[in-house]
């Protein structure tokens, strides 16, 4: 089997109030995810909700990162999306943590585009190899 990318979904619980309401510090911070990840900057764009609250979205030529902020609660919900092998979503992942520096996290692994077809023109992201190195734990 193959897939055509991988989506971690993460929840961030405890997060600097502040930071979550500052469009400019998460924009930065989500380029810099996008480059851990070994993926391609296109584009970005943040909004910032009143009375608080951001929403963004880095564009990568591998798909995309986001991330929806919610700063009463100190609580950021992001999603790392990336096709193809040449990125790494958990990379992009593992940088935001060491700069939000939640107190708790929850995160998920899904497979998009799983495809039971020999010969994909697209660099698929394949399976059983990530299982492996993953020891599987997070393909839920």
């Amino acid at each position: 089997m193959k897939a055509l990318g991988r989506h971690v979904l993460a929840e961030y619980f405890g997060c600097e109030k502040e930071l979550l309401n500052d469009p400019k510090a998460l924009e930065k911070h989500l380029i810099e995810a996008a480059k851990a990840a070994n993926a391609t900057v296109i584009s970005s764009s943040f909004r910032t909700f009143e009375p608080f609250g951001v929403s963004g979205v880095v564009i990568v030529a591998e798909s995309h990162l986001a991330i929806h902020t919610w700063p009463e609660y100190g609580f950021a919900a992001v999603d790392f999306f990336t096709c193809g092998d040449s990125s790494n979503p958990w990379k992009a992942h593992e940088y935001l943590k060491s700069v939000l520096k939640p107190s708790k996290t929850e995160e998920k692994e899904v497979l998009r585009g799983v495809l039971d077809i020999e010969n994909l023109s697209f660099k698929p992201f394949l399976i059983e190899q990530q299982k492996r190195e993953n020891n599987s734990a997070a393909f839920v």
